[in-house]
């Protein structure tokens, strides 16, 4: 084949690969996520606290659903796992509602998420608000 037959049918090939993809719906979020009715709260550390020491002892309240240890596909909106981020980067996935956590000298920000049994998000999201604290 010469490389002017090649470079045609690489393209024809591109536009028919390009014209297929575009032409099939993304499938949405909210239509493959359940909502939760979970609440999600950071009840230790305050926020603008202080911490002193190695350790921050985190305490979270959550209302409207259950943690549950086992993970699985077969999701349901009341069950689930606590996911704990500090300054954005997931640190731990959880099964209960208190830990401790090592910390250093600086401030920190805390967040927590009440995901599905499964570890991906609900939709939407279940979320504590943002907890800023210190460390001594």
């Amino acid at each position: 084949m010469s490389s002017r037959r090649r470079t045609v049918a690489l393209v024809a090939l591109t536009a028919l690969v390009l014209v297929a993809c575009g032409s099939q719906p993304a499938a949405s979020p909210s239509a493959v996520r359940p909502s939760s009715p979970a609440v999600i709260k950071i009840l230790d550390p305050v926020s603008g606290g202080t911490v002193t020491g190695t350790t921050a002892h985190i305490v979270i309240s959550l209302t409207g659903a259950r943690i549950v240890s086992q993970t699985t596909t077969n999701i349901r909106p009341d069950e689930g796992h606590v996911h704990l981020y500090v300054d954005n980067v997931l640190v731990s996935m959880n099964y209960a509602l208190e830990q401790d956590l090592p910390v250093h000298p600086g401030t920190y920000v805390l967040r927590a998420e009440f995901v599905a049994a499964d570890h991906a998000p609900f939709n939407p999201r279940v979320e504590s608000g943002q907890t800023i604290f210190t460390v001594h």
